[in-house]
């Protein structure tokens, strides 16, 4: 008798997540005539901009140079209302894509994945959703981005609270002010920094919370009419000529200007040139030497700490909301619009849980070292899980297991290890966008090269006949070791933050690693279009 073939998968490539990646990746499942179906948790398509729905949501980005380059159709007919588009106008952007183009009709969502196991007698994917229900695929695409498992901070009785709880990625769609109401939030991130000058507006009191205060530069939004509009879609091919170029894909240019070539006075006018610039340019087009020399970075840092000193009446809050643990730009810089100046309104306090620590939450409100802080609703913006290795956390959610049922988790448990960052040993067929170890900045533009760069690499294949790609060994500690021994030159990798995956609300994950590519962009993409181009040799391919 001769051998049984095992039956063809359900479809030629599964997707998780509807967020840009899965977006984009369906256009391009769909473009290439394939067989494939995305499953998403969330009800709607939009990924972070669907999850995170709080007040001063927004872009920190330029929203002309966040959006997608790939449709031609879509840059001229979408029109951005603002500099930095808000989460709603964001949401709407990424519906009108998916349903130009009918993506949505082989999505599925209320679907959370559990399980993702390798089946290696069938060469495929198999996925468990949270209902038992299974879905198989020659191929797996994986869309959950970088930050996608909110966490809780690490406090007791976070459950005991009988007022309105909740974390800012899971905003609840009825709470649309806080008139009236005494309000708490833990933490001062990214999206507390957001978050807080707008609850302000309305709170009866607001007693900010804060174990670690960041580094945060003006983003001066603005409106963009018509004729501004039009201006900026007949730049759209020089613009995505400059972005490509660019070490981070951003529109900022960088520069090759010494500090040390500058007096204090040069220093001073060129930092107040870049501080009343909107978006990144503080950040990314300053000195050569900021982000990579200890001396330089001080001084930049003692420029910004001023300017919090000018902004914020009371000196203790002053000081309080400056860094003392981190130069300016180790972290991701958070955007802000008007944070400092919130605190000089009589309704904000800022309560230093360094000095008086939160022993527990309670019925009513919170409890520290010194007080017992009653509220009406405490926000909790204590960020998201990136794992004790790395930006991970969204992987740990689902159990995803490989060759000789290798658990990922386990894998990377002493620390991540790719190949490319695009795909890992023992997970055949499996390719990351979005994963640990690439190059990031201007997000959706390292999301288009990634799925574009995965999705060539599956037309190749199936062209060959070919049904199994797996990442060696030597590749992917080459890359590993490569991606580490860039990341030496950057200060901003002997930092704690979720970029060195530490979470100090999250037992067990204060152990600092390099968690991205630290190269540009630029180097990045060669590395991996030089493995496309010599035919994915580099893999074992069957």
């Amino acid at each position: 008798m001769g051998s049984i073939e095992p039956p063809q998968p359900d479809y030629d490539v599964l997707i998780i997540g509807a967020g840009l990646s899965g977006c984009y990746a369906s256009y391009r499942m769909q473009q290439m005539g394939l067989k494939f179906k995305v499953l998403e948790t969330g009800t709607a398509v939009g990924g972070t901009w669907y999850w995170n729905r709080y007040p001063g949501a927004r872009f920190d980005c330029e929203s002309y140079a966040y959006g997608f380059f790939f449709s031609k159709e879509v840059l001229d007919e979408w029109r951005w209302s603002e500099h930095f588009a808000p989460q709603a106008e964001t949401e709407q952007y990424i519906n009108f894509i998916c349903d130009k183009y009918n993506l949505k009709e082989n999505m599925q969502f209320n679907t959370r994945v559990d399980k993702a196991h390798w089946l290696a007698d069938g060469r495929c994917w198999k996925l468990t959703d949270q209902n038992g229900h299974t879905y198989t695929s020659r191929f797996l695409i994986t869309g959950i981005g970088l930050l996608s498992n909110p966490t809780l901070p690490n406090i007791p009785g976070v459950q005991e609270f009988k007022g309105t709880a909740f974390h800012t990625s899971r905003w609840p769609d009825n709470v649309t002010d806080f008139a009236g109401k005494d309000v708490g939030i833990i933490g001062v991130g990214a999206t507390g920094i957001q978050i807080i000058p707008e609850i302000a507006k309305t709170a009866k009191s607001l007693t900010v919370f804060q174990r670690t205060p960041n580094w945060a530069i003006p983003l001066h939004n603005s409106k963009i009419g018509e004729e501004e509009m039009e201006t900026i879609r007949k730049g759209y091919p020089e613009l995505l000529k400059k972005m490509n170029a660019n070490r981070m894909s951003f529109i900022h240019d960088g520069t090759d200007m010494s500090i040390w070539e500058a007096n204090p006075e040069e220093r001073e006018t060129f930092w107040e040139f870049l501080y009343a610039q909107p978006g990144f340019g503080f950040w990314v087009s300053n000195y050569k030497e900021v982000l990579m020399d200890r001396d330089a970075n001080a001084l930049l840092s003692d420029f910004v700490a001023k300017k919090i000193r000018q902004r914020v009446k009371d000196p203790w809050t002053a000081d309080k909301l400056t860094p003392k643990t981190h130069g300016f730009g180790l972290r991701r810089v958070p955007m802000e619009t008007h944070y400092y100046e919130a605190y000089n309104q009589p309704n904000v306090r800022l309560v230093d849980v360094l000095e008086t620590p939160i022993e527990c939450i309670t019925e009513e409100g919170v409890k520290t070292s010194q007080e017992h802080v009653k509220l009406d609703a405490i926000i909790y913006a204590t960020g998201f899980s990136a794992s004790k290795s790395l930006v991970t956390g969204a992987f740990e959610a689902i159990d995803f297991r490989g060759n000789d049922n290798i658990l990922l988790a386990d894998l990377w448990r002493d620390g991540t290890k790719t190949y490319l960052g695009l795909t890992v040993e023992h997970f055949p067929n499996m390719l990351m966008s979005i994963g640990p170890h690439q190059a990031y900045g201007n997000i959706t533009r390292s999301i288009e090269f990634a799925v574009d760069w995965i999705s060539n690499c599956i037309e190749y294949l199936r062209g060959q006949n070919i049904t199994y790609i797996e990442a060696t060994g030597k590749g992917v500690q080459e890359w590993t070791d490569h991606v580490h021994d860039i990341g030496k030159a950057l200060l901003s990798n002997t930092v704690d933050s979720w970029l060195t995956g530490v979470n100090k609300n999250l037992p067990g994950k204060q152990k600092r690693t390099v968690a991205k590519y630290s190269g540009s962009a630029v180097d990045f993409k060669n590395a991996c279009n030089a493995v496309a181009k010599a035919r994915y040799d580099t893999f074992k391919l069957a």
